[in-house]
């Protein structure tokens, strides 16, 4: 039963705080310090309250009204109570307000995976320890705290990343008179944090090269598997990007394979020219595609690819444990390539280890197409010497 204005007005406290229903969750909280309108409601599995004010500031018409506008942000995705906070927090420049007005100005060009990620990692990350800090008042010990926090939990990829942003967020504050100076540009990384380990992925010497490829050719542990294994020797992307392809991604009359921005490591878009022989295999992968989306799907009839593991357990099973990866095809092209004399920026770019500036990488990828495609062809070609040979030959640019 809906509540009245009169049973409104008429509700007295008890001993015991006491609630009065108005249907579709709204509800008046009767206690011995006033009226409040509350609703209860679950968002991402977890219980929260909202609260529309006192009675009688507002009147049942009003928490009516009100009410409806929340469960509107409800059906739409919204978390209510997170989007008051973000709108309180805009309202002030604290670190958080201009972090946001930086984001709008940031994300337009980028992909709403990449855009959300990004944003995400912020409210995990930097805002329960810097958003209320007004802008200009942070200081570059607080931003130190912060990343170090990062930091000791093992998170030292992330903890690098959140600091470039919190530099961008700053820079952006004082271009638009938000602060007065950046705190952040007074930390280097290096000053804070400790050097990366290296990963060293593990691949087998050039010379071993021949027989690894007749190993593929000759693998029985399923078909998918072994084209996968060729196409990447072919083309040494790195296994994500390969596992995850789709159909969609390749144009054979340009006989151009383009990895979009949001699965490649570097969040740009990729161009692998393909040779004939990368043709060849994704030939024989189209025949088993049946109308499937990805190029390598899974075994399980899920609808998505196929696992990492599944490049590395073959390998495995090739006797190859602990002497080749699926990354390792990488290091292999890499020497192998720099020592036949090919351009070291072709090789860089297509083994997409762009610039990290984003305005650079966003072009980057498009640049010397034509020698790229040389160079893959020269390096298909060469492999298929490899197959018949033990010897290997030295092919110059």
């Amino acid at each position: 039963m809906k509540l009245s204005d009169v049973a409104v007005r008429q509700a007295k406290a008890k001993d015991k705080p006491y609630k009065l229903a108005d249907g579709t969750g709204l509800y008046l909280l009767v206690n011995t310090k006033g009226k409040y309108w509350r609703y209860d409601y679950r968002f991402d599995d977890k219980r929260k309250t909202v609260s529309y004010g006192t009675y009688p500031v507002i009147t049942l018409a009003a928490a009516r009204e009100l009410h409806i506008d929340v469960k509107r942000q409800i059906a739409s995705g919204i978390d209510p109570m997170a989007q008051r906070k973000a709108e309180k927090m805009a309202d002030a420049l604290t670190f958080g307000a201009v972090a946001q007005k930086w984001f709008q100005h940031w994300k337009p060009n980028k992909t709403e995976k990449h855009a959300s990620e990004v944003w995400r990692r912020l409210e995990l990350d930097i805002f329960p320890a810097l958003g209320s800090i007004p802008a200009d008042e942070l200081t570059a010990a607080q931003v130190r705290d912060c990343i170090k926090a990062i930091e000791a939990r093992g998170a030292l990829d992330i903890a690098k990343r959140q600091l470039q942003k919190c530099s961008q967020i700053m820079r952006h504050a004082v271009a638009h008179d938000m602060a007065t100076r950046n705190p952040v540009s007074d930390i280097q990384p290096s000053d804070i944090l400790p050097a990366r380990k290296k990963r060293n992925y593990a691949r087998i010497d050039a010379k071993d090269l021949p027989q690894l490829l007749r190993d593929i050719d000759a693998y029985t542990g399923g078909e998918h598997t072994r084209l996968a294994l060729q196409l990447m020797a072919l083309t040494f992307v790195r296994t994500g990007e390969l596992i995850g392809a789709r159909w969609e991604e390749f144009d054979f009359d340009a006989a151009r394979w383009t990895v979009p921005a949001e699965r490649m490591k570097m969040r740009t878009p990729h161009i692998v020219p393909l040779s004939t022989q990368a043709l060849a295999v994704l030939q024989k992968l189209q025949a088993l595609s049946y109308g499937r989306p990805f190029v390598f799907p899974a075994d399980t009839g899920k609808p998505t690819h196929m696992s990492n593991n599944t490049i590395l357990y073959a390998l495995y099973r090739m006797g190859y444990r602990g002497r080749m990866t699926g990354h390792g095809f990488r290091g292999v092209a890499s020497t192998i390539l720099h020592e036949q004399g090919w351009p070291h920026e072709h090789i860089e770019l297509q083994l997409a280890h762009q610039e990290r500036d984003e305005t650079s990488a966003a072009y980057n990828h498009a640049l010397y197409l034509a020698q790229r495609a040389k160079m893959m062809q020269a390096w298909a070609q060469y492999l298929d010497v490899l197959r018949v040979e033990n010897v290997i030959p030295m092919v110059r640019a």
